[in-house]
């Protein structure tokens, strides 16, 4: 665990990896500015169109998503050579671990030893299992042990151990006093690990929006079709993940026989040569984002104003070309839909409506035991210190991460059913998964407890007794629960279907590719016409793809939930009329139009 790499990154490595970043934004950047024009027809056609889905009925809280500052005395690993030496441990609000040598060393507000944003990060508590991970992450080649013994201080037993662990970074080794503190750290830093990694997908800005649809493109691009938790973080560390994951092999072929040391001390050398590339890598991506940002700035006011007053032509435009594409590649569609899809979709629709409707369940639970307990403190007649200290832990039931916890452990229940059940789509990112449920559980608790709070508000005066005023927030209980229960049906429908749609849409594209994508040219020349950036002939047959998905997920759920004439389309998305029986006899004639690919799908 000691060895260092042989050489760190010289000159030339450092500008190499320079050129590695200005060709990813080279390749990247345009792909975000089509999918930026994309995501503004979307942003104005949903405030044209009303939606059908109803609208919420909780308030929305004012709360941001954020992580409960925890701090306290842990013994980190540390050093060359390394020495377990004790610190004082700090995680910010915003997901950022910090430590300094004492205590007062924070409270006097000066620098600490070190800091580490914990996107991407896994927190592991057991010394066996990471040092069996420590033994697979740099095998030794036969022949290739040195005379160095590997450092034994990583063998020795450690009784609350704090690995986290990271593909790309230097792992962080921490030891708590007690498996309480253990326990608060491990849930502490599991919550802002979550809340890191999914800022891009709870934003509701077009931009974000945008920035995921393009990575996912860029990416099909260059054959990945499969999703997977590479869009976990910011933009800058979802492009950084994006090259560092292109330059793996690359980088274990060249340098880890180079490193000094053996077993685990190698491997901890790697770790150390992969934390210094993934540093330059994402101060080059930060870079090349900052330097786009005034452009893209002006593109969205540009974008805005020229695609609005001709937002009914647009869309007008994208149906016709939806329908004429549907004809198309209706018959192979179909095909692969009922070999590929139509087989796991009932299956995987129910897993999923099981793990959302498990993690709401806990969190309505939570709610009445805090609403219950409101009351029964107001029945008591408290002082008014009490009922402050009250009311105010109640609002922080959404970020209490011991409280919140049931919700949480509820939504990884199902994580290895659900790995099996996506694995042949080529679908590996069951961790983003799990990470939104605990965000829609953490999200839904949070209005719940805002309109609770500002209910009671309205109703409560200084006119009433303890009783009288225990009466009314009863009743404010039993709206604020059948709001509850309203958004948490709603919700769970939208989520399982977005996932649906993560999960299969890559999939089904990858099987079509290249056949059926051979036939877009002779759509493309209507297309570019218009002169609009809003509109692709390749993002109108995603469309198509997208929208016989959702005609199917929706009969799903229909049969899982007994609902009726409920689509969970999304904002933006058309969908282009399904003619089964022309598809049926399509299917025949065109079976040959778009073959399977061989190697490219698991039989499911």
């Amino acid at each position: 665990m000691g060895g260092r790499p042989s050489s760190p990154l010289d000159k030339r490595q450092q500008q190499h990896l320079r050129g590695q970043v200005d060709a990813l934004m080279k390749n990247f950047l345009p792909q975000y500015r089509v999918q930026l024009a994309a995501s503004v027809l979307r942003q104005i056609s949903r405030e044209l169109v009303p939606q059908e889905l109803a609208g919420c009925q909780l308030l929305h809280s004012k709360k941001l998503p954020r992580v409960r500052e925890h701090r306290g005395p842990l013994i980190q690993l540390q050093g060359h050579p390394p020495q377990w030496q004790p610190i004082f441990c700090v995680l910010r609000g915003d997901g950022r671990l910090e430590w300094f040598s004492h205590r007062e060393e924070y409270e006097n507000g000066g620098r600490p030893l070190g800091s580490a944003a914990l996107t991407g990060y896994t927190v592991l508590t057991s010394q066996r299992e990471y040092l069996h991970l420590l033994d697979t992450l740099c095998p030794d080649s036969p022949g290739d042990h040195t005379q160095e013994e590997p450092d034994p201080l990583l063998e020795m037993p450690v009784n609350f151990p704090l690995f986290l662990q990271h593909p790309f970074r230097r792992h962080l080794c921490f030891s708590a006093a007690t498996g309480e503190t253990q326990r608060a750290w491990r849930l502490a830093l599991q919550g802002g690990i979550r809340l890191r990694g999914t800022v891009l997908q709870r934003s509701q800005a077009p931009a974000a929006h945008a920035f995921l649809d393009a990575i996912r493109l860029y990416r099909q691009h260059k054959g990945h079709f499969g999703h997977d938790d590479t869009t976990l973080g910011s933009d800058a560390e979802v492009l950084t993940a994006v090259l560092m994951r292109e330059l793996l092999p690359a980088l274990q072929a060249q340098t880890q026989t180079g490193l000094r040391g053996a077993g685990r001390a190698r491997a901890w050398a790697w770790t150390e040569l992969l934390d210094a590339v993934h540093a330059a890598v994402l101060a080059g991506a930060s870079a090349g984002l900052r330097a786009f940002q005034p452009e893209k700035d002006e593109l969205l006011t540009a974008l805005d104003k020229t695609i609005r007053p001709e937002v009914d032509h647009l869309l007008s435009l994208r149906g016709r070309m939806s329908a004429k594409l549907l004809a198309q590649v209706q018959g192979p569609l179909e095909s692969c839909l009922r070999r590929k899809v139509d087989v796991q979709l009932p299956r995987l629709t129910q897993t999923l409506l099981n793990t959302v409707e498990a993690a709401l369940g806990a969190v309505q639970t939570l709610l009445v035991q805090g609403m219950d307990r409101l009351s029964r403190h107001l029945r008591g007649n408290p002082s008014s210190t009490r009922l402050r200290k009250e009311v105010y832990s109640f609002g922080e039931m959404p970020w209490d991460p011991e409280l919140m916890q049931t919700c949480y452990r509820e939504a990884e229940r199902s994580r290895g059913h659900l790995g099996q059940l996506v694995a042949p789509f080529g679908f590996s990112g069951v961790r983003s998964l799990v990470f939104g449920a605990q965000d829609l559980s953490q999200q839904l608790m949070a209005d719940a407890v805002a309109t609770f709070l500002q209910l009671a508000d309205q109703c409560l005066t200084t006119a009433l007794d303890c009783i009288q005023a225990a009466q009314q927030l009863e009743k404010v209980r039993g709206r604020v629960l059948k709001k509850f229960q309203s958004d948490s049906s709603s919700v769970q429908r939208r989520f399982v279907c977005g996932w649906q749609i993560c999960i299969f849409l890559p999939f089904v594209l990858s099987q079509l590719e290249p056949s059926c994508k051979a036939e877009l040219p002779e759509f493309e020349g209507e297309v570019l016409a218009v002169g609009s950036p809003a509109l692709t002939i390749e993002g109108i047959y995603e469309d198509v793809i997208r929208g016989a998905l959702l005609q199917r997920i929706d009969r799903e759920l229909n049969k899982a939930l007994g609902a009726s004439d409920v689509s969970c389309a999304p904002d933006g998305c058309s969908e282009v009329p399904w003619n089964q029986a022309e598809a049926d006899e399509e299917t025949e004639a065109q079976r040959g139009t778009c073959p399977k690919q061989s190697g490219t799908c698991t039989e499911v």
